[in-house]
């Protein structure tokens, strides 16, 4: 779980900017949408098939300069 020291005399909203990049840089807010619903194993396969397609089309148009 991901915690930010309040620092002396700094704003709130700072602080939550902090905190809530925190969040995204630990994974927490990805691991907390995957987990709302639930996925078929064969939903979670095809996507991360997808997911390696697109990283494989990425390389290739990427990786040619």
């Amino acid at each position: 779980m991901p915690s930010v020291k309040i620092r002396d005399g700094e704003a709130f909203e700072k602080a939550f900017r902090r905190f809530t990049k925190a969040c995204e840089k630990s994974g927490l807010m990805s691991e907390i949408k995957k987990r709302q619903h639930f996925e078929k194993p064969s939903e979670r396969r095809k996507r991360k098939l997808n997911a390696a397609k697109r990283k494989v089309r990425k390389m290739r148009m990427y990786g040619n300069r």
